[in-house]
């Protein structure tokens, strides 16, 4: 028998994927992955300067890879960037793999990400109407992809983490 799948934690900026995972991660004794930080390493620059050195393109080609490779040879718990499953290679890589969608009001997404220019696909004349658009276009990706749903909104990342947790054991029992 191979390794185990690895688990998959996705969803919008501001649900909580860099926050939860490694907590999910500690609690089941797994190693921690965060594509956003694979593709850093791999160019040797950070996520903005590639978006404006070589266009969102050329990024999502990247983190494809990247996310390619960590589904292929990491057991535990993997973080990837929030538009990540809108690859259609991705998407196919996905299947046989626990997804947790961390899911994310309009509202509490836009207070938790501060509608920072650190976050490219934010920067711009209206971060506001581009998280919301951003929601509206990748909930139905994000749902298609996950075999968990967990909304994130109100609740604290312990919470979040036992929510998954439970929802693992009931998958495992299926």
């Amino acid at each position: 028998m191979g390794q185990p799948p690895c688990i998959v934690i996705a969803g919008p900026p501001g649900s909580g994927k860099s926050t939860v995972g490694p907590l999910l991660a500690q609690r089941l004794g797994v190693p921690f992955r965060d594509s956003d930080d694979d593709i850093v390493a791999r160019a040797g620059r950070p996520i903005a300067e590639i978006f404006a050195d070589n266009g969102e393109p050329a990024f999502r080609a990247l983190e494809e890879e990247v996310i390619a490779e960590a589904l292929a040879e990491h057991d535990g718990v993997l973080s990837v960037g929030g538009g990540a499953v809108l690859a259609e290679g991705t998407q196919k890589r996905l299947v046989g793999h626990p997804v947790v969608f961390l899911n994310v009001g309009f509202a509490a997404g836009v207070q938790r990400v501060g509608l920072s220019t650190a976050r490219p696909l934010l920067a711009g004349v209206n971060p506001r109407a581009t998280y919301r658009s951003l929601l509206e276009a990748r909930l139905p990706v994000y749902r298609a992809v996950a075999t968990i749903e967990v909304a994130t909104d109100d609740r604290t990342p312990a919470e979040i983490v036992d929510a998954i947790a439970r929802e693992l054991a009931l998958e495992e029992t299926q």
